[in-house]
Formats: structure tokens, C-alpha cells, sequence
């Protein structure tokens, strides 16, 4: 509910006002005062009456069974120009208009002038010896005045000239200087007007004068109260409207006055004193004191801040109530009384679930946060929630906290947890089909259950048919393994892949330990640990072209990472930083033993330059030792090139090379990228450049660098940004194309 209050001087009285945490709105708009018919002009003389005279305003006689449903006042439609009560003459204009009508000195104006109230109606013979006069001051004061209503007239009918039923303005929000207005932020206060204006939400809907007025009205109750809002309640609105010098459109200005600000007088949270509130915190959490501005904003704040306070300290029932502010006029202040409850205190209990197996208590209690006889927190609640939720098992969830034992005196009682669920799909089928340059036509199916052994037992089974790759997939998962955020993983994978730089038949079984980030929880820190043992048949593009035969590799391998994320989104980072390193310790059999690392370290940046201007840029460095790269399984070097490495290169296409121009891999890596995101809106445009290289050594030395170069757009949907790069090689090979388009979900890095 909006302030109330009047802006007109009054007599001194209290008034009691309600609070809401609401916005303003506009209240239902005054009727404006019908226009008498058989108003009467002032000194004319009386007429014979004409039987056949008809006047067309008088009221009909009442026929015989009908009735007439007269027009209200407020259907009549306004004057053009004249939105507002007091649109018209300065009412020192008026005054001396008074003062010159009972000292018979008084100007006759037309119809319009008197309907407007501009003008006091006279007989035409006292308005020609009135005009015959010329007494000085005044004479100049009846010229003054009739130049004035001059003035009005034309503009009054320049606003007709343009009235062609769409009429365009321009809103004007203007503050009359006092040393009030200090108290008030401008901007903001008109940021907050244009949002709920009804001149601005519907200022591209087709409106005549009429109709424009009538939005007008509605606004300058709107300012009206947002001013009693911000502890205004004397401010004063006055409005004008006129026609734009040499355009076609209107000026609704409209002048503030906002008057003296009333303070608080007194603060009553009544209630607050109860058996294990700490008050003091209670009422610094209100953040309000006597002596400050009766502002109803902050008083919903402060009401949400001791409600927060109790709820964090331990009061899952706590409540507060509606606030009443009692505004005293003549003292310009305000008494306010917020009622609370707070309900007594409690410490955690259980945690009951109420999910048809989906999860159970025992899985519950062991991702949330909070254990049993710890003093209650919403925030621990909520964040149970959000768990619950990011598991994407259920569609819906709620928690209720419910007494399982009242507080004795000054010891707390204790509150359980009860999880209500609606089971989100469990089984999801999935499938694409895509081609891509350099890699050819590839089609993938998978089928997954991520709830088959409960709680959160992922299976899914991916195969995958295509050109160059063949694969099937088993894997099993479980969230929330043993501790919250950690993540199971085994798998078993069995490939055929078909590459310009190697051919390989694989055979994998592999498991890990993770700690993941996710869109709900962004992670700061992420580790994984893991093991896998693989049986691959291998031949390099070098042995295709003297006929070697193909080799095959036992590799036994403990892949661990380690990774930072400092920025501040997921999927589309604006600022901030991200390092990673990955190291794996291989041991490879292969006519003889082989003992190697290979070791890969992430780096990216991310910088706003203006409001819309990001700079992004990216490091990554590799270097496999301990074996030379033709001891090692192809599919185990490092290779450059792709969407996600140098764009305008094909596919692992950057590096060392065989007769053929095909690519034979390396022991070394170095790639760097920026990028410049400009966003417009929903959509983005984003240059880059990009440059890497691979090496037959372990050590990347940056020489025979490969550069490319082009441009992005972005779409930013609901979900992340979709990504769309089309980039040129700057020094391309032999073999390689001289266009590369990439597509994906997210920024390249």
C-alpha cells in the first residue's frame, strides 16, 4: 500500500499510514468536474424568450417508460493541453483577476477562457468601457493579463493543429532547487518513475490529447506518491503541457517541489525482546534510527533485515508484521511500529525425507551443510535446496521446518527438516547427427538413467557411428559420493579412431574421483584423481607411408588435476581468472617398458573495458618427458589445431608433419588466444586471433608459430551463450583450408 499524505498546507493533525513493501502505483485518477450546462454568463442582459428557441444543453423532459443515463464528470473528456486540476493561469494571475472583478476593474475573455478558468465572464457592454479605459498601472496589468491568455490560446491551439489521434511527447521530470532535495537521489528517483509511468509504458501506443491526458493525470498521482515514499509528504506536482518548437509532437513537464522531509520520530519493534534474541544485533539489523528519513523503502529493508537476523540466529517461525507509521504534519515526523514475533528458538534436528526413495534421509543428511543440534539458519536450509535441485532428479522441491520439540526456558528446541519432491524425468534418450570439415559425417545415440541405483546412480550407454570414429560407452555415475560434491566415475570404452594423424583400436576401463563445479555452484576449487588402464592398437601417420605395422600399447596411467575458477560465470566469465593444471604419470608397455608424464597447465584472463567490451585472453603450455614421441602411443602426444585450440586450422592439423601433410603429434604444446566480446543486447560480436604450435621436444620454445585470425557472433540465451567463429590460418600449409567455422555452447574459453 502506497503513503498517504496530503501536499496542500492544513492545519496541524496526525495521520496514520500504512506501509507496504510494494511499489508505487498509481491510484484511480479524479473524475475531472462536469462542465455545467446552463451556465449563466455574468452581466448579460436579459432576453424576450423565443418560442422556437431551443437550447441545445438543456436537459430533456423525461418521456413516458424511458430514462437517460447522463454522462459522469469524469466521462467527459479533458481540454486539449490541459491535463492536470491546476493547468491553468499562476494563481497570482487569479488573484489579481479577483481582485480587478470586486473592484468592478475585471477583463471579459471568451467561452474558452472562462471554461478553463482563465477568465471571469462580463456583459459586452462592460467589457467595452473596460477596454476603452487606460488608468495606468491598471491598464498595463489588464494588458498583461490579456497577453497572457493571448499566449495560452495559441498555444492551445497549436497542441489542436497536431492532435491527429497519435500524438508523440517527450516526459520531462524537473526538481525545483531547495535544500531538501539534497535528501533525495535524482537519478534514481526518476529511473524509478519511468519504470512505472504510464506515460512512458505505453508511450508507443497510438493516444489522441485526450488520451494523453488522462496518462498524465495517472503520472502526477504517481509522483505524488513516490515522494510520501521517500518521506516527502508535503511535495507539491505542478504540470504543464505545450507543443515542441518546430516539431510534432507535445512537452509533459512536469516540476517537483518536494517540501520539507519528514523524519522519525520514534522506532517500536514491538515484540523483539524475547528469551535468546540478541537485541542489539536485532536493531542494528533494522539499519533505521530516530532522526532519520521517514523513507518507506528503507523501512521494508529493515523490516526484511531483522526478519533475516532472526531466521540466521536460530527462529525458523519468526514473523514480522505490516508497518505503521503515524505521520505528525505540524511536528513533519513520523512514529513507526513494526510488530515481531519471533517464535521461539531452535537447533536443528532431523532431516525427513518425503521422496518416494529418491534420495532418503541418510543421503540427505549427508550433502547438506548442517547437522543435528546446530542452531538453526535459513541459509542452511536454502542451500539444501539448491543441492537438491542441482542434482536434476527433481522438478520441484520444498522444505518445511517442523517442532519436534518446544524451547524450556532459555533452552532452544529442536526443529526438523521435512523434504517434499516431485520427481523430475529420470531416463533420458539422445541423439545427434553433424558434420564437420576435416572430420566427416558423424551421428551419436545414448540413453541414460540417473537415478537406476539409488541415490543418484547414474547409467548411461553412448555410442557413437561416424567417419573417422566409432565407439561404445559405458559409464557409471554417483553424485554426492560419500561427501557432498564429490563424484564417482567408472567407465568402460571400447573405440575405432580414424584421424589424419593416427589410426587407433582402444579399449579403456577407467575410474576417478572429482570434485565438479556446476551452473548452480560455481566452484572456486576443483580436483580429480583417477586410474586407467588401456589396451590400444596404434599406427602413426609415418608408419602409413613406409608400411609399418601397427603397435600395440599397455598403459597403465593416474591422471590427476588441479583447477582455480576466479571468474565470475560459468559459461560466459566477464571478469576474473581461471588456472588449471593436469598432470598424469604414465607407465607404457611396448617391445620394451616406458616411463613417462605428461603435464598440461591452463591459464585464461577476462577484463571488462566498458560496459559492453570484454577482453578475454588464453595461455595453455604442454610437454610430455621421460620418452621420446615415437615411444609413445599416438593417440597420447599433443596435438593443435580446432574450435577449441587455434581457430582457422582444421583438426589437429598444426604441428610436425609426414610426406603426406599429415600430422604426427609432439611432445610439446603452446597456444594463446584473445578475443574481444562486444555485446549488443541478446546478441555479440567478437574478433580473435589465435596462435600455437607443437613440438617434437618436451620443451616449447614458441618458434614456427601458426596464426590465425577471425571473427564470432553470440547469441546469450537463458542457458549460456551459443557460439558461432569463423577464422582464416594467417600462415597456412600445404593442405590446409583457408576458412574453419566452429560451433558450440559457450564462450571458446
Amino acid at each position: 500500500m502506497l503513503l498517504a499524505g496530503s501536499a496542500l498546507s492544513c492545519p496541524a493533525f496526525a495521520q496514520q499510514v500504512p506501509i507496504s513493501p510494494a511499489s508505487p502505483t498509481q491510484p484511480e485518477p479524479s473524475p475531472s468536474p462536469p462542465i455545467a450546462p446552463d451556465a449563466a454568463v455574468a452581466g448579460q442582459e436579459p432576453q424576450a424568450a423565443d418560442p422556437l428557441d431551443i437550447d441545445p444543453l438543456a436537459p430533456l423532459d423525461q418521456l413516458p417508460g424511458m430514462e437517460v443515463d447522463w454522462p459522469e464528470g469524469g466521462d467527459i473528456p479533458p481540454w486539449p493541453g490541459e491535463f492536470a486540476g491546476d493547468d491553468v493561469l499562476p494563481a497570482e494571475t487569479q488573484a489579481a483577476d479577483a481582485s480587478d472583478s470586486a473592484t468592478t476593474d475585471g477583463v471579459a475573455g471568451t467561452v474558452d477562457d472562462v471554461r478553463d478558468g482563465i477568465a471571469t465572464a462580463a456583459s459586452p457592454v462592460e467589457d467595452d468601457a473596460l477596454l476603452a479605459e487606460d488608468d495606468g498601472e491598471a491598464g498595463t496589468r489588464r494588458a498583461d493579463r490579456q497577453a497572457e491568455r493571448a499566449q495560452r490560446r495559441a498555444e492551445r491551439q497549436a497542441l489542436r493543429e497536431i492532435d491527429d489521434g497519435d500524438v508523440n511527447y517527450q516526459v520531462r521530470v524537473q526538481f525545483v532547487p531547495s535544500e531538501a532535495l539534497a535528501e533525495l537521489d535524482q537519478n534514481a528517483f526518476r529511473e524509478r518513475f519511468e519504470a512505472l509511468s504510464t506515460l512512458e509504458r505505453l508511450a508507443d501506443d497510438d493516444a489522441n490529447l485526450a488520451q494523453v491526458n488522462r496518462r498524465a493525470r495517472d503520472d502526477n498521482d504517481l509522483l505524488l506518491n513516490m515522494l510520501r515514499v521517500y518521506g516527502f509528504y508535503d511535495g507539491e506536482v505542478r504540470n504543464s503541457v505545450a507543443r515542441i518548437e518546430g516539431q510534432q509532437r507535445v512537452a509533459l513537464n512536469f516540476d517537483i517541489t518536494t517540501g520539507p522531509i519528514y523524519r522519525l520520530s520514534a522506532i517500536d519493534l514491538a515484540g523483539l525482546d524475547a528469551v535468546g534474541v540478541n537485541v542489539p544485533a536485532a536493531r542494528e539489523a533494522f539499519a533505521m534510527k530516530v532522526g532519520d528519513p521517514a523513507n518507506s523503502d528503507r523501512v521494508v529493508a529493515g523490516r526484511l533485515g531483522v526478519l533475516t537476523h532472526l531466521l540466521e540466529t536460530g527462529f525458523p517461525f519468526a514473523q514480522t508484521g505490516e508497518p505503521d507509521l503515524l505521520i505528525d504534519h505540524d511536528l513533519r515526523s513520523g512514529a513507526l511500529t513494526v510488530p515481531v514475533t519471533p517464535g521461539g528458538q531452535y537447533r536443528f534436528g532431523g532431516i525427513i525425507a518425503d521422496d518416494d526413495g529418491l534420495f532418503g534421509s541418510r543421503h540427505l543428511e549427508r550433502i547438506a551443510r548442517f547437522e543435528s543440534g546446530d542452531i538453526f539458519q535459513a541459509s542452511d536450509v536454502d542451500d539444501l535446496r539448491r543441492a537438491i535441485l542441482a542434482t536434476g532428479l527433481v522438478s520441484t522441491v520444498t522444505l518445511t521446518p517442523v517442532s519436534a520439540s518446544d524451547p524450556v526456558g532459555t533452552e532452544p528446541g529442536r526443529v526438523d527438516i521435512t523434504v517434499e519432491t516431485v520427481a523430475a524425468p529420470l531416463r533420458t534418450i539422445a541423439g545427434e547427427i553433424g558434420y564437420g570439415t576435416g572430420e566427416g559425417y558423424r551421428a551419436e545415440v545414448s540413453w541414460e538413467h540417473r537415478n537406476l541405483f539409488p541415490p543418484e546412480g547414474l547409467v548411461r550407454a553412448r555410442a557413437v557411428g561416424g567417419t573417422q570414429e566409432q565407439l561404445v560407452n559405458l559409464v557409471f555415475r554417483r553424485n554426492n559420493f560419500m561427501k557432498r560434491d564429490r563424484v564417482l566415475t567408472a567407465q568402460v570404452l571400447a573405440s575405432n579412431t580414424n584421424r589424419d594423424a593416427f589410426e587407433a583400436r582402444t579399449f579403456l576401463v577407467g575410474a576417478s574421483l572429482e570434485r565438479q563445479t556446476n551452473l548452480i555452484f560455481q566452484k572456486k576449487w576443483t580436483w580429480s584423481v583417477g586410474a586407467e588402464l588401456v589396451l590400444s592398437d596404434e599406427r602413426d601417420s609415418r608408419a602409413r607411408i613406409v608400411g609399418g605395422a601397427r603397435r600395440t600399447f599397455f598403459i597403465a596411467a593416474l591422471p590427476t588435476s588441479l583447477t582455480y575458477d576466479g571468474s565470475d560465470d560459468l559459461l560466459n566469465p566477464t571478469r576474473g581468472f581461471r588456472l588449471g593444471g593436469r598432470l598424469s604419470p604414465e607407465y607404457s608397455l611396448q617391445s620394451g617398458s616406458r616411463g613417462y608424464a605428461r603435464l598440461q597447465l591452463d591459464g585464461s584472463y577476462y577484463q571488462p573495458v566498458a560496459d559492453n567490451i570484454v577482453m578475454a585472453g588464453r595461455v595453455r603450455l604442454g610437454s610430455t618427458f621421460g620418452a621420446d614421441r615415437f615411444d609413445i602411443a599416438p593417440s597420447r602426444r599433443f596435438y593443435a589445431g580446432g574450435g577449441g585450440s587455434v581457430r582457422g586450422y582444421g583438426f589437429q592439423r598444426i604441428g610436425p608433419r609426414d610426406g603426406n601433410d599429415d600430422p604426427i603429434g609432439g611432445n610439446g604444446l603452446a597456444e594463446f588466444s584473445l578475443e574481444a566480446r562486444v555485446r549488443f543486447g541478446d546478441f555479440g560480436v567478437v574478433p580473435f586471433f589465435d596462435a600455437g604450435n607443437v613440438y617434437a621436444g618436451s620443451t616449447p620454445d614458441l618458434s614456427g608459430m601458426r596464426y590465425g585470425a577471425g571473427i564470432g557472433v553470440r547469441y546469450y540465451s537463458n542457458f549460456g551463450p551459443l557460439r558461432l567463429d569463423v577464422g582464416t590460418p594467417l600462415n597456412r600449409q600445404t593442405g590446409d583450408s583457408r576458412i574453419g567455422i566452429y560451433i558450440s555452447l559457450g564462450q571458446a574459453f
